[in-house]
């Protein structure tokens, strides 16, 4: 017996193979073939949920039969599960609004319960994709509530990364807090630091991020459900809209609420604009970090070379002994990513025309791809840099000598013009600025321990010479 079946549209008839999609799955497959990639499983589940709050709140309405309502319910269930999931098969650069994955999603839900009720795959007289799993709904509202669902859960998870980034960082920030080194300004040198303040700053900047991500879940939290098509909610009753608002909120657990104008939020993406700014500047915050230890790291021996990574591969197929930083490497790839992917987000959401935003698959794809090569770019920064990483306190001791940074230090002493003279005279003799100090008496070697002792080098004050 065939497992082969044909199903008709208002373009015609298709047949299809024994499969859960049905029709209008399979044309979007055959128009949308760009590549294996497919729609996110996360965009997929949300819109599962919604109509798994659908068939409920169906259920409480009476609007067809109970066990109708029940099947899709338990369909939407095994499909949240993972059964299901090469079923959906739709390319995430789809046209049509998200209409596609929409029907894709309508369509496995259908035929699921339709076995679950003992009848075959395309049953549609039972059970129609559109008559009750659809049925007061249109993509129009499901994909961004969908798209709002599956952005908030990703952000989450992006925060939690941050959050566990920012810990990582201050146990380094203890770790090398007696650890002296040079700082740089401009590529040049500078002023004493410990390596500890520089990883406070780093943690520092990972918090702003972290609570960033944190609040702008808020941003997406106001759904459009129950708008139907543009906003008027035609074809949804009102009882069910409110049913719709407690169910969505009781199966995700994310205190949505309807937004106050469903126009507005049917037409309007610019919370994906706002999102996605935050995602890029932690993005940007993490590529600064990752580029100022690969600097550190850099050499071993004709670099900085101040810093150690694990190393995790060798680093060249001609220079045997050679290791990169390549974890480093890759975030900063992905950190650019994520800016490249911030702005087709901008002008994506700036080309909604008045009812509709025809672009929404790519806004999601965009943010949904970001948050989550984000979250694994900090993942991987603290589980595979962080863990592991030393610092040479030699090199860096041998640095800070080696500069002109100590002579900074004295300048409320000697003076601007006499600290410049002693400066130039350690470059060019190749001495260091202790040296040079000693030689000329300006300091004993007893006076330079004090005024030049490590706490006093990278805390607050102006240096003063003792009375004699």
């Amino acid at each position: 017996m065939s497992s082969q079946r044909i199903e008709q549209d208002s373009l015609g008839e298709l047949l299809l193979g024994d499969v859960y999609y049905g029709i209008h799955t399979e044309r979007a497959a055959r128009n949308f073939d760009f590549s294996t990639e497919r729609t996110s499983l996360a965009l997929i589940y949300a819109m599962v949920t919604i109509k798994k709050a659908a068939a409920k709140s169906h259920r409480q309405l009476k609007s067809y039969d109970p066990s109708l309502a029940d099947a899709i319910s338990l369909a939407c269930d095994r499909i949240l599960a993972g059964e299901f999931d090469d079923q959906f098969i739709t390319h995430p650069l789809q046209g049509g609004a998200g209409t596609s994955a929409h029907m894709n999603v309508n369509e496995v839900v259908a035929n699921v319960a339709l076995e679950i009720l003992g009848h075959p795959k395309g049953s549609y007289a039972i059970l129609d994709p559109l008559r009750e799993v659809n049925l007061s709904q249109s993509t129009n509202d499901v994909y961004p509530t969908a798209m709002r669902i599956a952005a908030i859960r990703s952000l989450r998870r992006l925060a939690d990364e941050f959050a566990s980034l920012q810990s990582a960082l201050n146990h380094k920030e203890q770790e090398f807090s007696e650890i002296l080194r040079l700082g740089r300004t401009q590529y040049m040198d500078a002023l004493p630091i410990t390596m500890g303040q520089t990883f406070s700053a780093y943690a520092s900047v990972i918090q702003r991020d972290r609570w960033r991500l944190y609040k702008a879940e808020e941003r997406l939290r106001t759904i459009n459900l129950g708008g139907t098509a543009i906003g008027t909610g035609m074809n949804a009753d009102m009882k069910f809209i409110f049913l719709m608002s407690d169910h969505i909120q009781q199966l995700t657990g994310l205190g949505l609420a309807r937004s106050d104008n469903l126009i507005d939020a049917t037409q309007n993406l610019d919370a994906f604009t706002e999102v996605s700014g935050l995602v890029k500047t932690a993005a940007v915050n993490l590529m600064k970090i990752a580029n100022d230890l690969r600097l550190l790291a850099s050499g071993p021996r004709g670099g900085f070379g101040e810093i150690r990574l694990p190393a995790h591969q060798a680093g060249s197929s001609i220079m045997p002994g050679k290791v990169n930083p390549v974890i480093l490497e890759s975030v900063v790839q992905i950190a650019l990513t994520v800016v490249g992917k911030d702005q087709m987000i901008t002008q994506a959401v700036s080309l909604g025309v008045l009812e509709l935003n025809a672009f929404g698959p790519l806004i999601i794809h965009s943010l949904l791809d970001s948050m989550d090569l984000l979250a694994g770019a900090a993942q991987k920064l603290r589980t595979h840099v962080l863990t592991g990483l030393i610092v040479d306190e030699e090199r860096c001791l041998q640095h800070l000598e080696n500069s002109s940074a100590l002579i900074t230090v004295l300048s409320p002493i000697l003076g601007y013009d006499v600290s410049s003279r002693i400066a130039k005279k350690a470059l060019e003799q190749k001495k260091t600025v202790r040296q040079v100090l000693i030689d000329e008496a300006v300091f004993t070697q007893e006076e330079l321990d004090e005024l030049l002792n490590p706490h006093s080098l990278v805390s607050p004050g102006i240096k003063k010479r003792r009375a004699q």
